[in-house]
Order: C-alpha cells, then structure tokens, then sequence
C-alpha cells in the first residue's frame, strides 16, 4: 500500500516517523562529533601530560648529581699567557655561555679596562668546583 492517499498527500503518521528519523540522525551527527572531538582532546591530553613528564624526567637526569660551587684563585701571568688561554684553562663551560663572557667576568674582577695582561702580575680568576660538605 502507497504511504501517500490518493491525492497525492501523506498521512500525519507518516510525517512524524520521518521527522522523528531525521532528528534522530541529526541527534546521532551531534553525538558523533561530540566524541569525536571529546577523543581528539583526550589525545591532545595524553600528548601533553608525556611531554611534560619526558621532559622533567630529561633535566632531572641532566642535573649533577653533586653541586657546584664558584671559588676564586689567584694566578701569576706568564710571559705566553692572555685572556683567553686562562679563560680556556679556568673556565667550566656549563657556567659560562662564552669564552668572552668569562673574560668579562675576569676583567671586572681585576678592574681591567682592557685585555691587556702582563707576565709576573697577579689575576684573580673564578672557577667551579664541587661543593664540599
């Protein structure tokens, strides 16, 4: 039997079950993108919350194990000395981001106005060393 009467019209009955099937679609489209998008943010979560965790583990496995503290020393220059010898000889490089920012350190220190440094005269240069407790 047609759904439609014989004059072309449907019946009342007819046009709430395809109203309801189409809410019903539409309600399950909402639904799915609703999980959808719920899984992407959990995804996004899980990628987060790792890298976050891997990268604290990483600079907790690159911090030394025992600390370092700064000294001081006072040196003698020799006739072949210059800055940046002693800065390659003194200098940590874990402390320091630069051969020049250590020789800038070490002329404050001595109150050099330049880097000119002479043999037989007395430089204070700062070093890292463990800490004993």
């Amino acid at each position: 039997m047609n759904r439609t009467t014989a004059q072309g019209c449907r019946r009342p009955q007819d046009i709430r079950s395809e109203r309801r099937i189409r809410n019903n679609r539409i309600r399950r489209r909402r639904e799915m993108r609703k999980n959808f998008l719920l899984l992407v943010l959990t995804f996004c979560l899980i990628a987060t919350a790792s890298i976050a965790v891997s990268s604290f583990r990483s600079n907790a496995k690159s911090s030394p194990s025992q600390e370092s503290c700064k000294y001081y020393k006072s040196i003698v220059v020799s006739d072949s000395d210059t800055l940046w010898s002693i800065a390659e000889e003194h200098m940590d490089e874990a402390h320091y981001g630069s051969v020049y920012e250590y020789i800038r350190e070490v002329m404050q220190i001595n109150s050099l106005t330049n880097d000119a440094i002479y043999a037989d005269a007395h430089l204070i240069v700062p070093y890292y060393d463990v800490a004993h407790k």
